[in-house]
């Protein structure tokens, strides 16, 4: 497993925020200071699994930031830990969405429980629980273990063999995403749709058709069933997962 990394963000690196660094570091994990600005957020975001914004003295980071960090966490999937004063940490929960937000303490801060609430969340996130979720639904076993190797770095991947096995999977789990391979004997991806979008528990799960077929007919044909995309079975690993985050970051 590699070591998680915390990066502290403040206005200066205080002697709490320091005392707080040093509690993590001595757990195992890596931690690292960088003042608010994009510069510097950005030049520490490598191998991060963590961000903490520590605010004091009525010190808080401006509405670019707060945006920045918005758009970091959704594209990167980490959570965030806010420490300040009451109003300070309402200033930003009115700026970051809450689903981004992991847990916030206000000052002065308890030591040991800011600690522990750092080591579950390192937790959680090993176990991909902060991973966007994606059922691949194909008959071919070779084509699902290619695309699961593919995916399983950055997403949390299930695998289905048919339409029916997906439709009994769905029955008892959640599911961010659905990439459905259009061609399927028995029960067909047209078929598998329809039965998903008739169901209450599984229409409102985004559907993305995985086709061997790049005509321009075979193409309309998928279109005309309004998935929320389609990806070619030609596809290589990078597109692949470029077009996946554009997906999610859009579908926030």
């Amino acid at each position: 497993m590699s070591k998680e990394k915390m990066m502290v963000i403040s206005q200066k690196e205080s002697f709490i925020v320091r005392v707080l660094i040093n509690k993590v570091s001595a757990t195992g994990a890596e931690c690292n200071f960088v003042t608010w600005t994009v510069n510097e957020i950005s030049s520490g975001l490598e191998g991060v699994s963590l961000i903490v914004l520590y605010m004091d003295d009525g010190d808080r980071p401006g509405e670019d930031i707060l945006h920045f960090l918005t758009d970091t966490l959704e594209e990167k999937s980490l959570e965030m830990i806010i420490v300040g004063e009451h109003p300070d940490i309402q200033y930003v929960c009115d700026h970051v969405p809450g689903e981004m937000i992991y847990m916030t303490f206000t000052r002065p801060v308890d030591n040991n429980k800011f600690v522990g609430a750092v080591t579950e969340y390192f937790a959680k996130a090993d176990s991909g629980a902060f991973k966007k979720s994606i059922l691949i639904v194909d008959d071919d076993p070779q084509y699902l273990t290619i695309i699961r190797e593919w995916l399983k770095g950055t997403y949390k991947v299930s695998m289905a063999n048919s339409g029916l096995q997906a439709i009994k999977w769905l029955g008892k789990n959640k599911v961010d995403l659905i990439l459905l391979d259009h061609e399927m004997p028995v029960t067909s991806g047209p078929q598998v749709l329809e039965m998903l979008r008739s169901d209450s528990e599984t229409r409102s799960i985004p559907v993305m058709f995985l086709t061997g077929k790049g005509d321009k007919d075979s193409v309309m044909e998928v279109v005309s069933l309004r998935p929320e995309g389609y990806f070619l079975k030609n596809i290589q690993k990078e597109e692949l997962l470029e077009k996946l985050q554009e997906f999610f970051i859009l579908h926030k």
